[in-house]
C-alpha cells in the first residue's frame, strides 16, 4: 500500500510507471536518471534499461526452454514439457497453414517466436507489482518496470520489424512495378484515381504497424495500471480480493494479445505474398 511506503497514491503510481533509464544529460555526461525530470531532460538520447533487459532475458528463456524440449524429444510417450511444446508448435503451425497462402519457410518459426515471446513478456504482468521493484530498490535500483510490452518502444520495435518484412516481401514477390501498381491502381482501377488510390493504400499500409503496436501496448498498459491502482488505493486485505479475480481474467487477455499480434503478422505477410 502506498501510504505504508511513505508515498502518496499519485507518487506511488508515478514511481511504478517510471522506467530505469540510462541516457545523456544536457551537460553531456551519461548516467542513470534519478527522477522523471532527468528522463525528460535526456530526451531522445536515452534507453529504458529495464525494458531491454527483461525483453532480452525472456527471449533467452524462450530459446532455453524450447531447446530443452528439442534435446529431450522422444517418439514414445512424451513428457509434460515436450507435450506442452508440441501443443504450442502444432497450434501455431495450424494457424499458419490456415491463414498464410504463400510459400515461405520463415513464417512458421517467426509466428512461433512472436507468440511465445510476447506471451512471456505479457506474463510478467501477473507478478505482484511490488515484488520485483522492491527487491531491486533494496539493491539500490530506484526504478524497475518488468513488463516489456507496457513500453511502446518494444511494441513499436516489433511492429516495425513486421512492417519491414511486409515491404521486403511485397517488393520481392511483386517487384517494384507490381508493388507500385498495388498502391496506385486499387481499389479504383483508373489512372485518374491514382492520387486517391495512393492516399488510401498508403494510409492502410502505414496503419498496420501502428495498430499492431498500440493494440498490444494499450491492453497491457491498462492491465498493469489496474494492478498498480489496486495496490495504491486499497488496504492490504482488499488487494488480494480484487487482484486475484483480475489476474485470472488477465491470463486470458495476455494470451489473446499474443495470439492477435501473431495472427495479424501472418495475415499481413500473406497479403504481401499475394501477386495480383
Amino acid at each position: 500500500m502506498a501510504s505504508e511506503q511513505g508515498q502518496t497514491a499519485s507518487e506511488y503510481i508515478q514511481h511504478h510507471l517510471t522506467h530505469l533509464t540510462y541516457g545523456r544529460y544536457p551537460d553531456g555526461h551519461w548516467g542513470f536518471a534519478h527522477s522523471v525530470e532527468d528522463i525528460r531532460a535526456m530526451g531522445f538520447w536515452s534507453v529504458n534499461v529495464d525494458t531491454l533487459s527483461w525483453s532480452i532475458g525472456l527471449g533467452i528463456l524462450f530459446l532455453f526452454l524450447f531447446r530443452i524440449a528439442a534435446r529431450s524429444v522422444t517418439s514414445g510417450v512424451p513428457g509434460a514439457w515436450q507435450n506442452c511444446v508440441e501443443t504450442i508448435v502444432g497450434f501455431v503451425d495450424t494457424s499458419v497453414k490456415e491463414s498464410f497462402h504463400g510459400k515461405n519457410d520463415l513464417i512458421a518459426p517467426l509466428s512461433l517466436t512472436i507468440f511465445v515471446w510476447i506471451f512471456l513478456m505479457n506474463l510478467m504482468d501477473l507478478v505482484p507489482v511490488d515484488f520485483v521493484p522492491h527487491a531491486f530498490y533494496l539493491a539500490g535500483v530506484h526504478y524497475m518496470k518488468i513488463v516489456p510490452t507496457t513500453d511502446p518502444n518494444i511494441t513499436f520495435g516489433m511492429s516495425l520489424s513486421v512492417f519491414f518484412l511486409i515491404i521486403y516481401y511485397s517488393l520481392k514477390v511483386k517487384g517494384i512495378s507490381g508493388f507500385a501498381a498495388e498502391l496506385t491502381l486499387q481499389p479504383f482501377n483508373s489512372k485518374l484515381m491514382i492520387p486517391a488510390n495512393f492516399l488510401l493504400e498508403g494510409i492502410g499500409l502505414i496503419v498496420k504497424p501502428i495498430s499492431l503496436s498500440l493494440r498490444l501496448f494499450g491492453n497491457l498498459y491498462a492491465g498493469e495500471l489496474i494492478f498498480i491502482l489496486i495496490a495504491a488505493l486499497m488496504p492490504f486485505w482488499a488487494q488480494w480480493t480484487l487482484s486475484v479475480p483480475w489476474a485470472l481474467l488477465h491470463i486470458l487477455i495476455i494470451t489473446i494479445q499474443a495470439f492477435v499480434f501473431m495472427m495479424l503478422t501472418i495475415v499481413y505477410l500473406s497479403m504481401a505474398h499475394e501477386d495480383h
